[in-house]
């Protein structure tokens, strides 16, 4: 196939798909309406299952299985990263040297350490109430102990960060999701939330199954984010070619 004729399918292929575009955006409710039918339907739903927050209503209980494809995703790849990062044949650790740290960076990581992890941690069990949920929570308390990296050293923040220990977590969070087969298995959906009671509104333990996916999800995230985060400082900090280079 020549360049000009490629540029031709890719110019009409561009150009349908911009016709659909707009013809969607023509269908879509006046901006700022007070009523959509998509998001009617999933506060009513979320509402009936005693889940104040409605986006983790949607993520973790109606389109669950989206949340899976998602985790699945980011579990593939750090294990990409993982296998493309990996120490070679080639190349050896040499020890960090420590490094100098400027009193105020270091004071200011190893306060805001301890809030940051909190917070990370809020987040996380609190997603079925208030904004946030697994994904943001897991991703705050996974960069909030990098700060020991800024605030004092490599060694120190490896004291703090056993990577195998992680890399278990990981999967182990990542195998939790298997409750969705309990659903299957008393013979409703797969994830579906019908499993335990939905509690009190607006409290930690309502939304039935939605609190533990959450948690399984932060969990995932958590740990995915240190791995991933250990590869690429080994990197950086250890691994060395043989050569010295």
């Amino acid at each position: 196939m020549s360049p000009r004729v490629r540029l031709w399918l890719v110019a009409a292929g561009g150009a349908g798909l911009a016709a659909l575009l707009v013809a969607a955006c023509l269908h879509l409710p006046a901006f700022g309406g007070s009523w959509h039918p998509y998001g009617a339907r999933a506060v009513r739903a979320s509402l009936s299952r005693q889940i104040a927050n409605t986006v983790s209503s949607v993520n973790f209980d109606q389109r669950a299985f989206d949340t899976l494809g998602e985790m699945t995703i980011l579990f593939a790849a750090v294990l990409g990263c993982v296998v493309l990062l990996r120490q070679a044949r080639d190349e050896h650790r040499a020890p960090p040297e420590p490094a100098d740290v400027v009193l105020p960076v270091r004071r200011y990581a190893l306060i805001v350490l301890p809030v940051a992890l909190l917070t990370g941690l809020y987040v996380v069990a609190h997603g079925q109430l208030s904004p946030g949920g697994g994904f943001q929570g897991g991703v705050v308390a996974a960069t909030a102990l990098h700060l020991l990296y800024l605030g004092a050293d490599y060694r120190a923040l490896g004291r703090i960060r056993p990577v195998g220990l992680y890399e278990v977590g990981d999967a182990l969070s990542a195998c939790a999701l298997v409750l969705g087969l309990a659903g299957v298995l008393a013979g409703t959906a797969f994830l579906a939330n019908t499993l335990l009671p939905y509690g009190t509104f607006n409290t930690l333990s309502s939304g039935g199954t939605v609190p533990l996916l959450n948690a399984a999800i932060g969990m995932e995230v958590a740990c995915a984010v240190v791995v991933l985060l250990a590869r690429f400082l080994d990197q950086a900090v250890e691994i060395e070619e043989e050569s010295g280079k």
